[in-house]
């Protein structure tokens, strides 16, 4: 039988565990981005190979801030699931490539906890590989059903958006419900053409 300090000690162990097992996940994705932002950070001045690691099979492809949210991020090329678990990433092609629609997707428990907490109004701003910002702001917050099919997205000008999971709400077939977040692109000269994006809303 377990003495009362043994019991106690072993309580600790587990909570120690639990506590380990819990901040696994941030704390991966916490390190993966300061790694991934030195890489962009190389890639913006020149230097050669943007790869954040050793084996890594993604390259960052952005950067993505929220002012009013304390966002700073860098964005992958893909939303594979692989990469996903390291930064948020492209479900399109980006707005420098020609879409006119793009969409952007992250873990709601991770990197795009934030979007829960977008309000209209707030900016969004993203820097291309060659260093130019461009400038949107939130316009529209929807959440949708997966399963209701591929994640469609018009937009009467120049848009981005930003895709997690709801977290709370699941829909009938029980599949966590996504928050769409779509934000106008608000720049002095910026071209005005309506768009539309078909991309399948990943598992996130």
């Amino acid at each position: 039988m377990l003495t009362h300090r043994a019991a106690a000690a072993v309580l600790t162990a587990l909570a120690a565990w639990q506590l380990g097992q819990g901040l696994y996940i941030p704390l991966k994705a916490l390190l993966a981005q300061q790694l991934i932002a030195a890489a962009w950070a190389r890639s913006q001045h020149g230097g050669p190979g943007v790869r954040p690691w050793p084996g890594a099979d993604f390259e960052p492809a952005a950067r993505l801030r929220v002012p009013q949210r304390g966002v700073d991020l860098i964005v992958l090329g893909d939303a594979s699931a692989r990469s996903l678990a390291f930064g948020p990433g492209w479900m399109t092609g980006p707005p420098w490539a020609g879409e006119t629609v793009s969409a952007l997707a992250g873990h709601r428990d991770t990197h795009f906890r934030f979007v829960r907490e977008l309000r209209g109004g707030d900016w969004i701003e993203i820097q291309a590989p060659a260093g130019g910002w461009r400038r949107y702001r939130v316009a529209a917050i929807a959440v949708i059903d997966p399963g209701d099919g591929p994640l469609r997205l018009e937009c009467a000008g120049e848009c981005v958006a930003l895709v997690t999971c709801h977290g709370s709400r699941r829909s009938r077939r029980g599949e966590p419900l996504r928050i769409v977040a779509t934000a106008l692109r608000d720049e002095r000269g910026a071209a005005q053409q309506g768009g539309r994006v078909t991309a399948q809303a990943p598992s996130i």
